[in-house]
């Protein structure tokens, strides 16, 4: 099993990011996938869920109305749109399957 994220960087307040988590060796389209993050001095936390065939999602309340999943099963792959960002988004974001993890991508909100 390889999550590789890719898509974070550096990007203003009120901006948007596309964050992007490339899936292998496993059945893609038969798990549920998640993101989570992890800012300087805090708990990893859960910020969005997508169900296997991507019909039902879930936000934490801190980036709800802000970030949306998605998922492609022909692509392996979940994404991660980001907008109005804010200077608390600021964090390393992981890519997760039952039991693995993305090596992470750093999102960094600042002016």
């Amino acid at each position: 099993v390889q999550l590789v994220e890719s898509g974070g960087g550096l990007v203003q307040p009120g901006g948007s990011l596309r964050l992007s988590c490339a899936a292998s060796g496993f059945t893609f389209s038969s798990y549920p996938m998640k993101w989570y993050r992890q800012a300087p001095g805090k708990e990893r936390e859960l910020v969005t869920t997508i169900s296997s065939d991507g019909t039902n999602t879930y936000y934490a309340d801190s980036v709800k109305g802000r970030f949306t999943i998605s998922r492609d099963n022909a692509k392996n792959t979940v994404y991660l749109q980001m907008n109005s960002l804010k200077p608390e988004d600021t964090a390393v974001y992981y890519c997760y399957r039952l039991g693995y993890w993305g090596q992470g991508t750093q999102v960094t909100v600042s002016s």
